[in-house]
């Protein structure tokens, strides 16, 4: 069994993407199981169909107002730079109507029903392989994993929304008597899971560089708590990729890993279309370069 595994990474979905394009259109992998996280689970429904065109069109076209009904950040451009601070006005707002969080993610739910049609979902529950998406249970403290077999439409939208949404500054969602957010809080990388799942060869998207940088120092309340949050989830990354490369070993499971060859972006929550559209061709190209089977297949072509 083969599976793609995306992990979270925010608006860095888009070089994910650009490399899903590549393994699936261009190296003709087929994949009995995708299993996403976060911006990850945003990705694999549509890939598991085929639809990567629709995919880049949707993807690199979302903005902050595709995503947020009401947004806790403020984002202004200056010398190419993106420079964030609180939107107090807006927090003050939700903080008054009782709301959990500091911003609210509405608009990104009704563009995964928009994207998400039920003749598209029809087409992604009656094939073969297999979706699945990557939650975190608030209430309970834990991981779960929801496979489109088990769903309807309106309740794996949901899963999907609730694996994207980066609590505290997007919604929380509440289903079933418990609170669910952000896949990556509990497993980013789930390549353990597609291992239990049957995987024995795996490509695995890691939206993390290898590359180690120093960052500026810390503007405001706001920058410190993301990158805060960013320290934790990539120590969430690290132990994911600790397990899954260990099972691998044990179960003797073919991973193949792909990683931006740079830092995209110092907040995955700035959604700029220019941007992603830029990011995705560099998964693209970047995917063409190191995957060795389409390699080994291009140089036989031109022998």
């Amino acid at each position: 069994m083969r599976a793609l595994v995306i992990s979270g990474g925010g608006s860095k979905g888009a070089f994910a993407g650009g490399i899903a394009e590549y393994l699936i259109e261009e190296c003709q992998n087929k994949y009995d199981l995708f299993l996403g996280t976060s911006t990850g689970s945003l990705l694999v429904p549509l890939l598991s169909i085929g639809e990567v065109s629709m995919l880049k069109s949707i993807f690199t076209s979302v903005n902050q107002n595709s995503i947020f009904s009401r947004s806790p950040l403020i984002i202004k451009k200056k010398n190419e730079e993106f420079q964030i601070k609180i939107n107090h006005l807006n927090v003050l707002i939700g903080f008054l109507k009782g709301s959990k969080t500091f911003g609210e993610s509405k608009n990104l739910r009704k563009l995964i029903s928009d994207s998400i049609t039920t003749e598209i979902f029809d087409r992604m529950q009656q094939q073969d392989n297999d979706v699945v998406i990557t939650v975190s249970n608030i209430s309970l403290s834990g991981v779960e994993y929801k496979s489109i077999k088990d769903y309807s439409r309106e309740e794996f939208c949901d899963w999907i929304w609730a694996s994207s949404n980066v609590i505290p500054f997007m919604s929380l969602m509440t289903k079933n008597g418990f609170d669910y957010g952000d896949g990556g809080l509990s497993n980013i990388v789930p390549i353990a899971e597609a291992i239990n799942r049957g995987a024995s060869e795996v490509d695995v998207i890691v939206l993390k560089t290898d590359k180690q940088l120093q960052k500026q120092p810390v503007q405001n309340v706001l920058d410190l708590t993301t990158r805060v949050f960013d320290f934790l989830l990539d120590q969430i990354i690290t132990n994911d990729l600790t397990i899954g490369k260990l099972r691998s070993q044990y179960e003797q499971v073919n991973l193949n890993f792909y990683h931006p060859p740079e830092m995209l972006t110092k907040n995955s929550l700035i959604f700029d279309s220019e941007k992603m559209k830029a990011w995705w061709k560099m998964g693209f190209e970047y995917a063409k370069t190191t995957n060795p089977f389409c390699r080994k297949i291009e140089t036989k072509l031109f022998r």
